[in-house]
C-alpha cells in the first residue's frame, strides 16, 4: 500500500498532497501531516507523515554530536521510536523513513508513523480524574503505570526532552486504560548530566499535569519512578530540582504572557 502510494521514498513522499496538514508555531521547515490510507482489502490506516526540509550545517553537526552518527530529522525519530519499543514503552509504529544526505549536513527527509489509541492526557485527564472522584484506586494504578512508563524509558538510558501531558496518550478501551509516548523527535541518550536532564523530563510532566492529580498523586508516582528507575539521588534532592524547574517553567510562562499581552496593547 505504501509503495502504491509512493510513501517508500522521498521524493514520493514530498510529492504526496493527500491528507490534513497539521500546524503549529515553530514548525519552521517542517511540514506534519495526517493521513487516512485504504488497502486492497478496504482496510483504512491512520498515519503521520513528517517532512524536513534541509537543516543547516550547524544543526547537522549538533545532531551528529548527540547521536553519534551522521543521521537526519527523520532518522533520528525513526530510531528513537524503535529504541523506545525495544525498551518496552508503548508508542507508535515506525512504517517508512527516508532520507538524502549530502557529506556533512542533512537534505530533506521523512518518517511515516502509525497513530496510537487514545487521547491526549493534556485534554482527556480531567475528564478521567472527575469520572473517577469515587475511585481513587483506579486513578492511583494508572498513575503507577505512568511512573512505570517514565521510569523504563530513564532506565533505558534515554530522556524524552519534551514529556507534557499533549505526548502521553491514554486509551481506556482496554479497561484498564493504557498509555502511549508520542513525539519522539528530540528523545536522545545522554552521556553527561542525566540527573538534570532527567530532572526536566519530570518537571514538564509535573508542570502540564493537572493540579489536582498533582496535589493528589504526584507522591505516588515519585515512589513507583525511584523504585522503577533505581534512582541513585535521595528523594530530597530529586524533588527540590524538579520543583526548582517548575518554578522557573512558570515564571517564564507569566513573562510570555506579560509580553504578548503588551505586544497587542492589553
Amino acid at each position: 500500500m505504501l509503495r502504491y502510494q509512493r510513501l517508500d521514498t522521498v521524493a514520493g513522499a514530498f510529492a504526496h498532497e493527500v491528507g490534513k496538514d497539521l500546524l503549529k508555531p515553530g514548525l519552521n521547515r517542517r511540514r506534519r501531516t495526517r493521513v487516512q490510507l485504504s488497502d486492497a482489502d478496504g482496510n483504512t490506516y491512520v498515519m503521520y507523515l513528517k517532512r524536513y526540509e534541509a537543516d543547516g550545517l550547524l544543526a547537522s553537526l549538533r545532531r551528529w554530536w548527540e547521536h553519534g552518527r551522521r543521521t537526519s530529522q527523520a532518522g533520528v525519530e525513526f530510531d528513537n521510536i524503535n529504541a523506545a519499543r525495544a525498551a518496552g514503552i508503548a508508542t507508535m509504529q515506525a512504517l517508512a523513513c527516508g532520507d538524502e544526505m549530502a557529506i556533512l549536513r542533512a537534505k530533506r527527509s521523512f518518517l511515516l508513523a502509525s497513530e496510537v489509541p487514545g487521547d491526549a492526557l493534556e485534554r482527556c485527564f480531567d475528564d478521567f480524574l472527575a469520572r473517577n472522584t469515587n475511585t481513587p484506586e483506579v486513578v492511583a494504578a494508572l498513575t503507577g503505570r505512568l511512573a512505570g512508563l517514565v521510569a523504563s524509558l530513564h532506565k533505558a538510558g534515554y530522556v524524552h526532552r519534551d514529556l507534557y501531558a499533549s505526548h502521553v496518550f491514554l486509551e481506556e478501551l482496554s479497561g484498564r486504560g493504557e498509555l502511549y509516548l508520542i513525539d519522539l523527535a528530540r528523545m536522545f541518550r545522554p552521556r553527561w548530566r542525566k540527573f538534570r536532564w532527567r530532572v526536566k523530563d519530570l518537571a514538564q510532566l509535573k508542570y502540564s499535569m493537572p493540579g489536582r492529580w498533582v496535589a493528589e498523586y504526584w507522591q505516588g508516582f515519585l515512589k513507583v519512578y525511584f523504585a522503577a528507575a533505581a534512582a541513585d539521588e535521595p528523594p530530597e534532592l530529586w524533588q527540590q530540582a524538579i520543583d526548582a524547574k517548575v518554578a522557573w517553567m512558570r515564571s517564564r510562562s507569566e513573562r510570555k504572557a506579560i509580553s504578548a499581552a503588551r505586544g497587542t496593547g492589553q
